[in-house]
């Protein structure tokens, strides 16, 4: 059920209304909106939902046992393992099952062997990944005694939590269940923020990232042999914005939608294409994440306290695991690979050769490097990815099929926010909380105008971070 649709639209109208009348109310709102998010989840396959409540069971089972053992570190330790491993184990059969399955099969034949395991072809469950790494969070802050075991309920509501079930943002249990236990009114929600939020995301998604796919990058990147170098140059920054306008547009309607239920969610994305190194970027981009793979893995591995050899590895071991979670595809392990070797270099030359370009050039060089990585990411093969690199340098001569004014537009109006002074992106934040509510509430409206006009008989693309 995306967000952008009619049918998410009418759900949506009927859990506001309920959930504002039983917000003062949270022996009865807990329950209703469990039950409205699983209705929600089970919408595009009802059989997942039985997943999903096996991982909150075992997650919660597994973070009172981890309280009640604290004072034994053997059986402490031996808890946490035994449910990361069932929790990975849970991601693994999913998403990965099948690629280990064919990558063996084409390593075993370019042997000159026989084999034929069968890949089972299973249906990968919308959003496991983001829930997967929310459940490990939980039981990780448990086991470092930074948080209490929750009530089961109040780590069911965090888990199952409509808005970011599917797609993030990653919420820290300690940003997310104090707000359960505070007193909440619908009077408190602020109204003008979360309607223009939703009607943001609605704009990027509808109106910019799904028309540079449909205009450029889904026919550039599908026979990059038939385009020309400009075109497909156009084509990769075009899905640089493509990306952050669809993940940073649903998470806009994410957090709107959080607001009208009473919570506040992290910021995700802080104008990432401003940045003036890889590290600023993984600051900016997809912020919740970049922040669990930080404290979960990153510092779990050692992070910068083992000299600089061991740093460099864990900094490209961290983000070559960030990319496999992407996705079951090579493609997805050199994208994390390349941005982990980045991030080394780049740090090796910070502290040893005290290496620094001015900073528009930093800017500059930043968003060359991660527009021309995020090839690997877009491509089905590393085949694939290699023959847009080929075509690139080597197809100048042909004419441009298609750069249009509405392309170059689009695009434009993708990256024009990213460059706004800070000072100027702060007023208007401020100015957005001063709108009146049936002014925000017409600028929804437009949004959903421009949806209807732009998608008829097309439909919303899907999501792209919904196949992760």
């Amino acid at each position: 059920m995306a967000f952008p649709t009619l049918t998410f639209a009418i759900f949506f109208s009927v859990v506001i209304l309920l959930s504002w009348l039983l917000m003062p109310l949270p022996k009865y709102w807990k329950p209703f909106i469990i039950t409205a998010s699983l209705i929600f989840y089970g919408y595009a396959d009802y059989r997942f939902v039985a997943l999903l409540l096996f991982m909150v069971v075992a997650n919660q089972f597994a973070a009172i046992r981890i309280y009640q053992v604290r004072h034994n570190h053997k059986k402490k330790t031996l808890t946490l393992a035994t449910i990361i491993t069932t929790d990975l184990l849970t991601l693994g059969v999913f998403k990965y099952f099948n690629f280990f399955i064919d990558s063996f099969n084409q390593l075993f034949g370019g042997f000159g062997g026989d084999s034929n395991l069968l890949a089972l072809r299973i249906i990968l469950p919308i959003g496991i990944s983001f829930y997967t790494f929310q459940a490990i969070s939980y039981v990780m802050d448990v086991y470092r005694e930074r948080m209490l075991p929750a009530k089961f309920i109040d780590f069911a509501v965090l888990l199952t939590f409509f808005p970011h079930l599917v797609a993030g943002p990653i919420v820290r249990p300690s940003e997310f269940i104090p707000q359960l236990q505070s007193p909440r009114s619908p009077r408190d929600i602020p109204l003008s923020p979360a309607l223009v939020l939703i009607a943001a995301g609605l704009i990027k998604k509808v109106v910019i990232a799904d028309q540079l796919g449909r205009l450029s990058v889904d026919q550039v990147f599908g026979a990059p042999s038939a385009y020309s170098s400009w075109d497909i140059l156009i084509a990769i920054l075009a899905f640089g914005v493509q990306i952050y306008c669809d993940f940073s547009g649903y998470t806009d309607m994410a957090i709107g939608i959080a607001m009208l239920l009473g919570f506040r969610f992290p910021q995700n994305f802080d104008r990432p294409y401003r940045a003036a190194s890889l590290q600023d970027f993984w600051r900016r981009w997809h912020m919740t994440l970049s922040r669990f793979l930080r404290d979960y893995l990153y510092v779990g591995l050692g992070g910068n306290q083992k000299g600089e050899r061991r740093t460099a590895i864990n900094l490209i071991a961290t983000m070559t695991i960030g990319g496999f979670w992407h996705g079951a595809s090579i493609t997805f392990i050199v994208w994390g690979l390349l941005h982990g070797i980045g991030l080394a270099v780049e740090r090796y030359l910070r502290m040893n050769i005290k290496f620094r370009l001015p900073n528009m050039l930093s800017i500059v060089a930043t968003f060359v490097f991660v527009n021309l990585v995020w090839v690997f990411f877009r491509s089905e093969t590393i085949t694939d990815s290699l023959n847009m690199f080929v075509e690139l340098a080597t197809s100048f001569g042909e004419q441009t099929l298609t750069i249009t004014p509405l392309l170059i537009l689009l695009i434009t109006l993708g990256l024009f926010g990213q460059y706004l002074p800070g000072r100027l992106t702060q007023r208007s934040n401020d100015l957005i909380g001063a709108i009146p509510v049936p002014l925000a509430a017409i600028g929804v409206g437009i949004a959903m105008a421009l949806v209807m006009l732009l998608t008829s008989g097309n439909g919303v693309s899907p999501f792209i971070y919904f196949q992760f």
